[in-house]
C-alpha cells in the first residue's frame, strides 16, 4: 500500500507559498509599482489599487507591471472595468506587463482607448 503524500508544515521551504501582490507607489509620476501575481488569492488587493487610479486627479496613471508574473482574465477583467471608469481624457497605462495582458485586452476588448500597453 503507497504512502499518504505528506506536506511539508508552513514555514519550511518546500512548503508552497500562497499568491501575493505588493503595490508601491511610483516615484515622480501618478501610479504604482505591482510585484507578484494577479489571481483570485490577490484580486481584492488589484481591485482596491484599481479603485484607487479611477479616484485619482492626473490624466494618465501608471500601472508598472514589469515585476507581475501572472495576470489572470478576471484581473484583466477589473483592469477594464476600471478603465470604462474613468473620466473622459484620463488613460491608464499598463506599463510592461506580462504577455498574456495585451493579448487578453486584443482579444476581448479590442479598440478600447482609455488603456495604453506600453512596452518599454
Amino acid at each position: 500500500m503507497p504512502e499518504p503524500a505528506r506536506h511539508a508544515p508552513p514555514g519550511t521551504a518546500s512548503a508552497a507559498k500562497a499568491p501575493q501582490l505588493l503595490l508601491r507607489p511610483l516615484p515622480g509620476r501618478s501610479g504604482i509599482q505591482a510585484v507578484g501575481e494577479v489571481s483570485l488569492a490577490t484580486r481584492g488587493i488589484w481591485v482596491g489599487a484599481l479603485e484607487q487610479a479611477v479616484r485619482e486627479d492626473e490624466d494618465v496613471y501608471h500601472l508598472e507591471l514589469s515585476a507581475v508574473t501572472f495576470v489572470d482574465v478576471a484581473g484583466v477583467d477589473a483592469l477594464v472595468g476600471a478603465a470604462q471608469r474613468l473620466r473622459a481624457g484620463r488613460l491608464l497605462v499598463v506599463d510592461r506587463p506580462p504577455p498574456a495582458v495585451p493579448r487578453l485586452l486584443e482579444l476581448f476588448w479590442p479598440g478600447l482607448r482609455t488603456i495604453e500597453v506600453s512596452k518599454s
